[in-house]
C-alpha cells in the first residue's frame, strides 16, 4: 500500500485508509473473537453512518456505555441474587428502592425518555402504539415505517446531542435509533428483528460490536454505546414477575452484564458503564376490562385503551359513562389527569383518559367476531408506579467518574440524561430532568470542568 502514498507520512496514509478499513470490515463482519474485539459479529450487522471524525476535544472525553434490561424489575437483583449487577452497585451506584419510570412504565416510552430526558407527553412516544388526531396518523411500536420516522419524535437524543458536539456514538437496538432525530442518526447503529434480536448469538453480539467499536481508531470511537436486550420482559410476561423461568432470565441477563463488563475492562479507556431498566413487573389479575361494556365508543377511535373522541360532546358523554362503573380504574379528561404523571398536555394521550388503580388489564375493545381472543399476560406493566412499586426500574452504575458504594433514592428517569451528558462532557438542552438529582453520584459532584 506504501506505494500508492510515496509522498504521505504513514500517519496520514492510516487516516485516509481508514475509512475504507471500517466498510469493508462492516461489510464482510467476519465471526468476532469475544474478548479480543478485532471485528464485528455478523448476528447483529451494523450500518454505519458518516458523521466524521470526534473532534479533538470529542477524542479527550470518557466513554459512556448505556444499558437495558427490559422489564428488569428493581428488586431481581437481590431476589435473584444477581452477581454481577450487585458487583456494579458495591463499586459504583445504584437504588437500592429502584428508579421511577415516566407514566405509562411501558418499553417505548421509557425507552426514549432515558435518552432525551423528556417525560413521554413532552417527547410524543406516549405508549408503544397511540393515534396522533392532528396527523390522523397512528404509531405502533410494530411498524417500522412509523418507528423509523423521525418526525414522530421530539426532543433530542442523547446521540444526537453527542454527533451535533463532534462526539460519535453508536446504538444496538434501543428505540428510536434507526430514526433521524435533531438531525442525526448515530454513527454506528443495529437494525431490529424482532425474531431474532433475542437468539443468544444475537445477545452475545451486542457484546462483541460493542468490544469491537471501541477498538476502532480513535478518530471513529464511539464514546456513548447505547445496548438494547429485552429479556427479562418477554419471559415474565409469558410467566410471571415470580416465576422459576423469570429468575432464570434475569439470571441469564446478569450474566451477559458480567461478560460486557469484563470485555470493556480489557479495552483500557476510561469508560463509565450505566445499567438500567425501563420499567418493572407485576402479576396481572382478572381477566380483560372491556371498556365498551360501560360507555357507547363507537363515535371514538381507539388505540389499546386510548380513546380519542371525535368531538367534545363525544368526549364528555363517554367520561361520565365511564366515571363511576368501576373501581379497577379511573377516569379522566385529560386536562384534569394529575400533574405527578406528567400525563395532560398532549392529544395523542386520548381524552378520556384510563388510570388502572392495580394491575388490571383493559382495552376499549374485545376482538370482533371472528378475531382470536387472547387472555391477558401472566406479567403486565405500563401502570402508575406510584400506586403499583412492582413498576419501578433499575439503576446500576460504575466508572472512573462515579463514587464508589454511593446509594440513591428512587428517581424520575428523566434525571438521567443530563447526568449522562455531564459524563460525556455534553451541553444538554433544557429538559424535564435536573443534573442536581444524581450530581452526588459524581466524583467532580456535577461541576463542569472549565473549556
Amino acid at each position: 500500500m506504501q506505494g500508492l502514498f510515496p509522498m504521505q507520512s504513514r500517519a496520514l496514509r492510516r487516516h485516509l485508509l481508514a475509512p475504507l478499513f471500517l466498510v469493508l470490515t462492516l461489510l464482510s463482519a467476519p465471526l468476532a473473537v469475544t474478548g479480543q474485539g478485532t471485528s464485528f459479529n455478523p448476528a447483529l450487522p451494523l450500518t454505519h453512518v458518516d458523521n466524521g471524525p470526534n473532534s479533538a476535544w470529542a477524542e479527550s472525553q470518557h466513554y459512556v456505555v448505556l444499558v437495558s434490561l427490559d422489564g428488569f424489575r428493581w428488586d431481581y437483583a437481590a431476589r435473584d441474587n444477581a452477581t454481577h449487577l450487585l458487583a456494579i452497585a458495591k463499586a459504583g451506584v445504584w437504588a437500592p428502592q429502584g428508579m421511577w419510570p415516566s407514566y405509562p412504565s411501558l418499553t417505548f416510552p421509557n425507552h426514549y425518555t432515558l435518552v432525551t430526558g423528556l417525560y413521554p407527553e413532552h417527547h410524543g412516544i406516549v405508549a408503544n402504539n397511540f393515534r396522533d388526531p392532528e396527523r390522523n396518523a397512528r404509531y405502533s411500536m410494530y411498524d417500522k415505517q412509523a418507528t423509523n420516522d423521525g418526525s414522530w419524535y421530539s426532543g433530542v437524543p442523547l446521540w444526537s446531542l453527542a454527533e451535533s458536539q463532534g462526539m460519535r456514538t453508536a446504538c444496538l437496538l434501543w428505540v428510536a435509533c434507526e430514526a433521524k432525530i435533531a438531525g442525526f442518526l448515530p454513527s454506528y447503529y443495529a437494525t431490529y428483528d424482532g425474531k431474532t434480536q433475542a437468539t443468544p448469538e444475537a445477545e452475545q453480539a451486542r457484546i462483541d460490536n460493542a468490544l469491537a467499536l471501541l477498538h476502532l481508531p480513535a478518530a471513529d470511537r464511539p464514546h456513548f454505546i447505547a445496548i438494547y436486550f429485552s429479556e427479562p420482559d418477554h419471559t415474565s410476561h409469558e410467566f410471571g414477575p415470580d416465576a422459576r423461568e423469570t429468575r432464570a432470565a434475569a439470571l441469564r441477563m446478569d450474566a451477559l452484564v458480567g461478560k460486557l463488563r469484563a470485555a470493556l475492562a480489557t479495552t483500557g479507556l476510561p469508560i463509565d458503564l450505566v445499567v438500567v431498566s425501563d420499567h418493572g413487573m407485576a402479576k396481572s389479575q382478572g381477566g380483560w376490562i372491556n371498556l365498551d361494556q360501560f360507555a357507547d365508543l363507537s363515535a371514538f377511535l381507539t388505540v389499546g385503551d386510548l380513546l380519542y373522541g371525535k368531538t367534545e360532546e363525544d368526549r364528555d358523554r363517554v367520561y361520565n359513562q365511564l366515571k363511576h362503573v368501576s373501581s379497577q380504574f379511573i377516569v379522566y379528561r385529560r386536562k384534569d389527569v394529575p400533574a405527578g404523571l406528567n400525563y395532560n398536555q398532549n392529544p395523542r394521550e386520548g381524552d378520556p383518559v384510563i388510570v388502572a388503580t392495580g394491575p388490571f388489564p383493559i382495552r376499549a375493545h374485545a376482538p370482533a367476531a371472528g378475531e382470536t381472543s387472547h387472555p391477558p399476560n401472566l406479567g403486565m406493566h405500563g401502570f402508575d408506579p406510584h400506586l403499583l412499586p412492582e413498576m419501578k426500574a433499575s439503576f446500576f452504575a460504575a466508572g472512573p467518574d462515579l463514587r464508589q458504594g454511593k446509594t440513591v433514592a428512587p428517581f424520575d428517569n428523566v434525571n438521567l440524561y443530563p447526568w449522562m451528558a455531564h459524563l460525556l462532557g455534553l451541553n444538554p438542552p433544557k429538559t424535564d430532568g435536573s443534573l442536581n438529582i444524581l450530581s452526588g453520584t459524581l466524583r467532580d459532584d456535577g461541576v463542569a470542568p472549565e473549556k
